[in-house]
């Protein structure tokens, strides 16, 4: 899509959300909102700052992410009025805002004040926000109902969106080839994340999360937090979790590589691809995502079986006695957009056989979700199977040498179309 065609869908974007926030500020019973972009807060006793990325609903309307101290008032029948804050500054810079099409659905101001602008005709006014950054402002702070409702606003998301969520997954794309070579090439994680950051061209302060890149048995910790420069004795695997923002919107993509001499690994994770696939099919309308997570169970048990690694139990037993929780111990993934997990996924909680799934709603034209099944060898997590009576059923031979590999993790974003979803990270994959 040219950036011409993309700016043009940005446009009704902003119309549609008009319409979207003056049905919820009727609902509930205001006249006009203000979204408070925030503030990184300072750090306690130091100087430094923390990373910003903005308020979510800010976000949404403006893709500004590292706009900070900004503001932006929606009331019924009036463009939406943007206040950016741009000091005259000779510490920093102020972002440039080049002018684009959706300006012009804007009334857009520039001020040096760094608090919350002062407002007149408002009526019954709502503000939305950080509390620290709302202190003082008048109007009802973060009213519960009226937040929900505009969290509710992000659920489908408009043409816009999903655009701007396939470019940030074939940039993240480029990231992930490159961390593959990386890896592949004998490098330690931090050049494999050095590798990633140069070929997406995005700082790891502006990506929408902390990649996750885990070499060997580090890949069996789930959001392995660290770096480590110093390359391991022996390559044996490597598990990237890591997306890019564009224009606010997240990509969230795992892959799990294989170093050469590993078959047993490499057979798992050709396993773990074949059922990933089948369960991106399962992304359509009308569609319960909870039953997506409870057939990756299922899918779980077969590899399990194949592979060996489990032996003497059906696939439904496995599931029944909790031995797949134990290798796959995380939900099949959640929403993605403006944040990596997107809001309003859990109007119900999530049930007891899944107690980390992030989405529990029927699947409908224009979610974007995650799917991401993942096998583990967690020592935390067999220990016990291993040293009770199930112990019986494990390969603790096969189980105890794949240690070393950590663990696999495959994730692709999917958005529901009208008649069945299209995979945002295979399109060009």
């Amino acid at each position: 899509m040219s950036e011409h065609e993309l700016l043009t869908l940005q446009s009704a974007h902003i119309q549609e959300l008009q319409r979207r926030y003056e049905r919820a500020l009727a609902d509930h019973g205001y006249d006009s909102v203000l979204i408070a972009s925030g503030a990184a807060p300072y750090r306690y006793r130091d100087d430094q700052t923390y990373v910003f990325q903005g308020f979510g609903p800010f976000l949404h309307w403006t893709g500004l992410a590292g706009q900070e101290h900004s503001w932006l008032l929606i009331r019924p029948g009036h463009k939406p009025v943007l206040w950016l804050f741009q000091p005259v500054d000779f510490w920093h810079a102020s972002p440039d805002l080049p002018a684009e099409p959706w300006q012009e659905a804007m009334e857009v101001r520039s001020r040096q004040q760094a608090g919350a602008p002062e407002l007149a005709n408002t009526g019954r006014l709502a503000v939305l926000g950080d509390p620290q950054v709302l202190e003082g402002v008048p109007g009802d702070h973060n009213p519960s109902a009226l937040v929900a409702a505009t969290e509710e606003t992000r659920v489908h998301k408009t043409c816009y969106e999903i655009e701007c969520l396939a470019h940030a997954n074939r940039v993240a794309l480029k990231g992930h080839k490159a961390a593959r070579e990386a890896f592949l090439a004998g490098g330690s994680e931090f050049g494999i994340s050095l590798a990633y950051q140069q070929a997406t061209g995005q700082r790891e302060a502006l990506a929408p999360y902390h990649s996750i890149i885990g070499l060997n048995e580090h890949a069996g910790t789930l959001h392995y937090q660290y770096y480590e420069g110093q390359v391991p004795r022996q390559h044996r695997s490597l598990l990237i979790d890591a997306g890019v923002r564009y224009r606010g919107y997240c990509s969230d993509i795992t892959r799990t590589v294989v170093a050469p001499g590993e078959p047993r690994f490499a057979a798992l994770v050709h396993g773990l691809e074949q059922l990933q696939l089948r369960l991106c099919e399962m992304v359509v309308p009308g569609m319960d995502y909870v039953e997506i997570h409870r057939k990756t169970h299922q899918g779980i048990a077969a590899l399990l079986s194949a592979s060996g690694l489990v032996t003497g139990l059906s696939d439904d037993a496995m599931v029944a006695q909790g031995i797949t929780r134990a290798f796959f111990p995380h939900g099949i993934g959640h929403f993605l957009g403006i944040q990596v997990h997107d809001v309003a996924g859990k109007p119900t909680p999530p049930p007891e056989d899944a107690p980390f799934l992030r989405l529990t709603r029927t699947l409908e034209e224009g979610m974007v979700v995650t799917i991401e099944p993942g096998l583990y060898f967690i020592p935390s997590l067999l220990g016990p199977m291993l040293a009770g009576p199930q112990r019986r059923y494990l390969a603790e031979d096969l189980i105890n040498d794949l240690k070393g590999c950590g663990g696999i993790r495959i994730e692709d974003n999917v958005a529901v179309t009208a008649s069945g979803a299209r995979n945002l990270t295979r399109e060009l994959a």
